[in-house]
């Protein structure tokens, strides 16, 4: 069973892979639905690799925020330092 470190590490690194892959960056919703935490994500805005923003969307009539995360120049640093 792998530490609390290396599953840290192992969400971190998704995370970022998923931002990566991402043009517009992923919804909030969707990064939970891969199973990523809150508080991973506050991580990766707090240290600079990601940053949030929060747009207005119609859906069914309603108004709602979805907030959306991009990776930074940072964050793909990061990445490619440890794909090394």
């Amino acid at each position: 069973m792998p530490s609390r470190a290396q599953r840290e590490r192992r969400d971190r690194r998704r995370a970022l892979e998923l931002l990566a892959g991402s043009a517009d960056g992923c919804t909030e919703a969707l990064m939970l639905a891969h199973g990523l935490r809150i508080a991973l994500l506050v991580e990766l805005i707090n240290a600079g690799l990601a940053s949030a923003t929060t747009d207005r969307v119609v859906a069914g009539g309603r108004t709602l925020n979805v907030v959306r995360l991009k990776i930074t120049d940072a964050g793909r640093q990061e990445l490619a330092g440890r794909a090394r």
